[in-house]
């Protein structure tokens, strides 16, 4: 995914100045230089993620000045000296060297200059190559290593959306500080000083999009049908009760049509939710909480989600290894055992709700994980508006960002982290799978593609966008993200970015979507899990071939049907 446009603008460093102090590095026509609050992490930063520079070499001079492109000025983003407190440049070793760049199997390799900035990686092939300027956003690199031999080196970029990149660069002290300069770069700790901050793309205006999914609206909108999540309840050791909550959940079943019952869905096993009275959780009292049925339903989470992940990933690497082992590993990393119970899990909600007319309370231990996964997929299951891009977009910022899951703490790696993770969690990948797998089985229901949940996939993990940054509504708010960064919304919402994400196969379906659950039903994701490692035709050339045969097809007059399967649990 080329981001040319986008850097090109970041570097302007247009838009509202950041709420921190702003001071002028050298007179009005030098680039801004940010003070920004954190005791930790960088304190000072150009847009571009240059240091402070003086007004006579600064490519960022002024409005008024003539902007230079990348590839004028890529060799202006080395080291300078910095002036006081800590800025990028003191964490770039060495600012550019001659690399060769290795993409993959199927993608030529690359040869140019190598530079390194605040923010990105940038391979500039020179004024007479044909290929464009190749960039990484450094908050992509999961995991880097390093070799030296001779008088070269050798750096392998293992990065968040599964890519495994390789520099081949000239010079043995070069590559060992390009490797020191990437390392500390792509795990920056402070979240203002990360490059949604200093974002600024052309034709998009900071706050826009940011309440393009007002939640009241949906609500209003599914007002007759009661599905609930919340945290563990406090009962403690000492079994205490809260009247507050109990006569809350005897409104809802009184609010409800006559006569419905009500289900607690627990996503721990009984074992779990006994133990967790310990530390102060524990489970809904019977009988305090009359109608209520309390079911235990447990999900994976944490940890054990997350080695799954890096088993399957692994085995995906894997390429010398028979067919009959590679099953074998597949079926040992138990991926897909997740995903067959997050949709059993699921299915199980949507039929209390929209079968048997019952009101379902679903919740976990924090209620922003598992939880979070359940409430979600049964509303794609029964909601034909959840089913829209529009509407999955609202369901993504209703149900996951602005009900709190930690994306800043379960998304800090992905799959390729060398020690053992300590609070990642592959939670909303595992969501995202199981859309794939609903949009697999019922192929004309979904109004978005594959494109849109890779683009989800990846902007979770490391976004030139806000959308995903922080844990929590609350830290959102302290660190200003809706006010200085830009939505994901907005950019994924403009015309030449839709034709990517839609579905031209699409069709209104006004019925629930019940998936088989069966484990020979399930496939394993290839458009994610495979794409850097056995590409096939390239997707964009085949989407446009999909594109243009449904467009001769409605020419002809000829439309797609729409049919619904039971469910199959």
């Amino acid at each position: 995914m080329s981001q040319i446009d986008e850097i090109e603008i970041s570097f302007t460093g247009s838009g509202r100045r950041p709420r921190s102090e702003v001071l002028a590095a050298g007179g009005g026509n030098s680039c801004e230089t940010v003070r920004s609050l954190p005791p930790r992490g960088l304190l000072n930063s150009c847009p571009a993620g240059v240091a402070s520079c003086p007004a006579s070499s600064c490519p960022f001079r002024s409005p008024r000045s003539p902007r230079l492109t990348l590839r004028e000025s890529v060799l202006l983003l080395g080291p300078r000296p910095t002036t006081d407190g800590m800025e990028f440049s003191e964490l770039i070793r060495t600012g550019r060297a001659q690399a060769k760049l290795l993409r993959g199997p199927e993608a030529p390799p690359l040869r140019g200059t190598l530079c390194v900035t605040g923010h990105h990686l940038l391979l500039s092939p020179g004024p007479q190559a044909t290929s464009d300027l190749w960039l990484l956003l450094l908050r992509r690199v999961d995991s880097i290593e390093k070799r030296v031999s001779g008088d070269s080196g050798t750096i392998t970029l293992r990065c968040k959306d599964l890519r495994v990149l390789q520099l081949d660069i000239e010079g043995v002290e070069a590559t060992l500080d390009i490797a020191r300069s990437i390392e500390a770069l792509s795990s920056l700790e402070s979240v203002i000083t990360s490059f949604p901050f200093f974002y600024r793309p052309k034709g998009l205006r900071l706050g826009d999009a940011w309440h393009f999914h007002p939640p009241e609206r949906y609500y209003k909108r599914v007002a007759r049908e009661v599905l609930l999540r919340s945290s563990q309840p406090l009962t403690g050791p000492q079994k205490r009760r809260c009247a507050e909550d109990e006569e809350l959940l005897r409104a809802v079943l009184a609010g409800a049509r006559p006569g419905a019952r009500g289900f607690v869905l627990d996503t721990r096993s009984a074992q779990a939710a006994k133990q967790a009275r310990v530390t102060g959780g524990g489970t809904e009292a019977k009988a305090a909480y009359p109608g209520w049925k309390r079911l235990h339903w447990p999900l994976e989470r944490g940890w054990p989600l997350q080695e799954s992940f890096m088993c399957l990933v692994e085995a995906c690497g894997d390429l010398e290894q028979s067919m009959d082992r590679w099953l074998s590993q597949l079926e040992a990393c138990h991926w897909l055992a997740h995903v067959k119970e997050a949709l059993s899990t699921a299915c199980l909600a949507a039929q209390g709700v929209g079968r048997e007319g019952a009101c379902v309370l679903v919740h976990g231990a924090e209620g922003t994980d598992s939880t979070l996964l359940v409430t979600s997929l049964a509303q794609l299951i029964l909601d034909p508006s959840s089913q829209t891009i529009a509407g999955f977009q609202e369901l993504v910022e209703r149900e996951w960002i602005q009900a709190g899951h930690p994306f800043q703490l379960h998304c800090a790696h992905s799959a390729f982290s060398h020690a053992r993770p300590k609070h990642e969690a592959p939670t909303f990948l595992l969501f995202l799978d199981c859309v794939w797998q609903l949009g697999r089985q019922f192929p004309l229901s979904l109004e978005f593609g594959e494109g849109l949940l890779l683009a989800l996939f990846e902007h979770a993990y490391a976004s030139p966008f806000g959308t995903f940054l922080c844990s929590s509504e609350k830290e959102r708010c302290l660190c200003e993200v809706r006010t200085r960064t830009h939505s994901l919304w907005s950019g994924l919402n403009q015309p030449k970015e839709q034709r990517k994400l839609r579905n031209p196969l699409y069709v209104p379906n006004p019925l629930a979507i019940w998936p088989s659950v069966e484990l020979q039903t399930l496939r394993l994701w290839q458009g994610l899990f495979l794409r850097w490692i056995r590409p096939p035709e390239p997707s964009e050339v085949a989407w446009e071939k999909v594109w243009q045969i449904v467009t001769d097809k409605k020419t002809e007059g000829c439309e797609p049907t729409v049919s619904a399967s039971e469910p199959q649990l």
